[in-house]
């Protein structure tokens, strides 16, 4: 759910005298302007790699709180791709600060100073980010959908994506296809 990563981001990144920022931003404004066949196409992907350029410009480690502060640090980096990459996992606080070659305590604190949010409380945003994106595209049953970020059965995950969500998954997936 682009909800989840967009809030974790600065809401301003202050980039200057980068001359390949200037060039995508000089391209940008010329397809904007002009009307060309593909300009949407064009613009959307200009508009993601100026993003990304820009993102790789800032200085995350002076970043505010959140994802980019929490990538820029290596060995929390570690444990976040780990989340994301297996939400399904029982993760617990251990597991996570293994990955991140930490004590428990020690990544508990770096992760909220960090991403600002506790590690477990950020894993369920992740995984109910997952399952509305999931739902809204109608790929997975709810049981499935449970099972793919991480709960055993799909009334535990219907209790935890509804007090989440503030709606069962069943009345959010057919909100989303209207």
């Amino acid at each position: 759910d682009s909800g989840l990563l967009v809030s974790l981001l600065p809401a301003q990144v202050h980039v200057r005298g980068v001359e390949r920022l200037s060039i995508l931003v000089k391209l940008l404004i010329e397809e904007a302007a002009g009307r060309h066949s593909g300009r949407d196409l064009v613009l959307t992907r200009l508009i993601e790699i100026l993003l990304v350029e820009s993102l790789r410009q800032a200085q995350a480690s002076d970043a505010p709180a959140g994802l980019l502060r929490g990538l820029s640090d290596a060995r929390l980096a570690e444990a976040i791709r780990r989340m994301h990459a297996d939400p399904a996992r029982p993760w617990t606080i251990v597991e996570l600060a293994k990955e991140a070659a930490l004590s428990r305590s020690a990544f508990f604190d770096r992760f909220v100073r960090s991403v600002g949010v506790p590690p477990m409380e950020y894993l369920l945003a992740w995984r109910m980010a997952l399952a509305k994106d999931l739902l809204r595209r109608r790929e997975a049953d709810i049981a499935e959908v449970a099972e793919r970020v991480g709960y055993g059965s799909a009334s535990t995950f219907s209790t935890a994506f509804s007090r989440h969500v503030g709606q069962p998954p069943g009345r959010y997936a057919k909100a989303a296809a209207h």
